[in-house]
């Protein structure tokens, strides 16, 4: 068993951790909107106005606090006009990105604004740039937005919506540099400056937020041309990163059944997610005009394998194992850590897709591992981050090696959570974790781990659960005691 000594000082901040960093992701792709998500009366599944009742209930219970919608990817292809109105006036759209399927555009702008209403979340839109106009995301916004007499909100009432939504979070275009136009930085930088000019605020009290496309990966002059040529006209910049087990594209790795190489290569690239955020940050800081804070938006992120068996590739529904949740895990501490910057993050993807929280199959529904770490990690939403430090040793191979620790800290309503992921796969680790400022009398730890390859399944959805840890309080109450299982995330309260 390895020893290891960490720190947590409530007396040195960063700040406040903005919720929106534990935002979703549900793009029109696979079985994540429909069937996940949206079903029809003829499904037979228990719904309320066409949300799965299973899903939302389970959603509701993370207090998800925002949600990004249409893509991805499929959000420059779509025409928001399309999905107003009568269902049987829509028209079909054949969803070239992801599987070549016909879909019927039932699921369009107010059911989406339904489905934030039920999961009680902020709505964050992405605007079509690349196949789109101007002129058309303008209306968008003048369709949700606009509470006085105008064309758009005239539409939006004909429509069934007296009133106006106020959607905040809007992003100009997705992934500019790849699906979402093919474009050189200059480019899209001027074509920003361009639609930004015309998302227009109709209510003072309820100002837009405006996301550029940003980098993919390391790709800082993309940052760095968009911030210095439209860091006037932008509140935030995007950033996308996914975590592979290996380094082809075409072959990505197993979900499961994955080797101790796969293992180590996947938490080595997860952890580049610190690095990028540093650098990325270290940029937009550069760039920021005078007196104003452009914030970094990691809005798509999370693990990317092969495709379960029989299935379409074009669905990209893979499972979801206790290595996903480490992922999980790491992510969300290293965004709890840059809390100064990173001011939204939206895994992908909520349901059936990529690193899902949520599997369902026909009637059935299962919780990932994934789903366990973000409501472990649910007290750290709008608290005030702390220090926090933990002592190391590397493990690994002669290829991948890493910290066998990875921490975060933040302290809300004289309550303090430290969130801690045991990388090693292989040995539990003795923890001592010493508080500087805070004097704790009890504490509650739960931890989901100890085996890398569980997962849950519809025939036994319960395989991965939270579990509860024994913590021993010091007599002083300013130091505690726990062991961590191998190959887990732990999450301790303390009061």
């Amino acid at each position: 068993m390895r020893k290891s000594n960490i720190i947590v000082n409530t007396k040195i901040s960063k700040g406040i951790i903005n919720p929106n960093i534990y935002g979703q992701f549900s793009e029109h792709l696979g079985r994540c909107i429909y069937e996940g998500i949206f079903v029809k009366d003829e499904d037979c599944i228990p719904n309320v106005n066409g949300m799965r009742k299973d899903v939302i209930s389970a959603l509701k219970k993370l207090h998800i606090p925002v949600l990004r919608w249409p893509g991805g990817c499929f959000a420059d292809t779509y025409h928001w006009k399309d999905g107003i109105g009568p269902k049987s006036n829509r028209k079909t759209i054949v969803n070239t990105n992801w599987g070549g399927e016909t879909e019927d555009n039932s699921f369009g702008t107010h059911e989406f604004m339904e489905l934030c209403d039920q999961l009680g979340c902020e709505a964050y839109i992405s605007g079509n740039v690349g196949s789109g106009s101007v002129s058309e995301l303008s209306d968008w916004i003048e369709y949700c937005n606009m509470g006085g007499i105008s064309p758009m909100a005239d539409l939006r009432r004909k429509n069934g919506k007296d009133t106006p939504w106020n959607v905040k979070y809007w992003g100009i275009g997705n992934e500019a540099w790849g699906g979402g136009g093919s474009m050189k930085p200059e480019f899209y930088a001027n074509l920003a400056r361009q639609y930004s000019t015309y998302m227009r605020n109709y209510d003072n009290s309820h100002q837009i937020y405006k996301i550029a496309s940003g980098a993919n990966g390391y790709d800082y002059n993309w940052t760095r041309t968009v911030c210095e040529m439209a860091g006037d006209m932008i509140d935030a910049i995007s950033l996308h990163y996914y975590t592979f087990a290996s380094d082809d594209w075409e072959h990505k790795g197993a979900a499961t059944l994955f080797s101790r190489s796969e293992y180590l290569k996947t938490l080595t690239k997860t952890l580049c997610m610190d690095e990028l955020i540093e650098n990325h940050s270290r940029i937009i800081k550069q760039f920021s005009p005078d007196g104003k804070k452009i914030g970094l938006a990691v809005d798509e992120w999370g693990t990317w394998f092969d495709v379960e068996e029989g299935t379409k590739p074009g669905f990209l529904y893979q499972q979801n194992t206790i290595r996903d949740a480490i992922v999980a895990g790491i992510n969300l501490n290293i965004f709890n850590n840059h809390c100064d910057t990173v001011v939204m993050a939206n895994i992908a993807q909520m349901v059936n897709v990529l690193q899902a929280l949520i599997l369902t199959d026909g009637p059935r529904m299962l919780l990932t591992p994934t789903y366990h770490v973000f409501d472990m990690y649910q007290g750290h939403m709008g608290a005030r981050q702390v220090e926090s430090y933990a002592e190391t040793e590397l493990i690994g191979d002669e290829v991948s090696s890493f910290p066998n620790l990875q921490v975060s800290a933040s302290e809300k309503d004289g309550k303090v959570l430290v969130t801690i992921v045991n990388l090693d796969d292989e040995n539990e680790c003795n923890a001592h974790i010493m508080l500087g400022g805070y004097k704790a009398s009890s504490v509650v730890c739960q931890f989901v781990g100890g085996d890398a390859s569980k997962f849950n399944t519809f025939d036994k959805p319960n395989t991965v659960e939270k579990e509860n840890l024994d913590v021993l309080i010091s007599d002083d109450g300013y130091s505690l005691d726990v062991i961590l299982p191998k190959a887990s995330v732990c999450a301790l309260e303390l009061e």
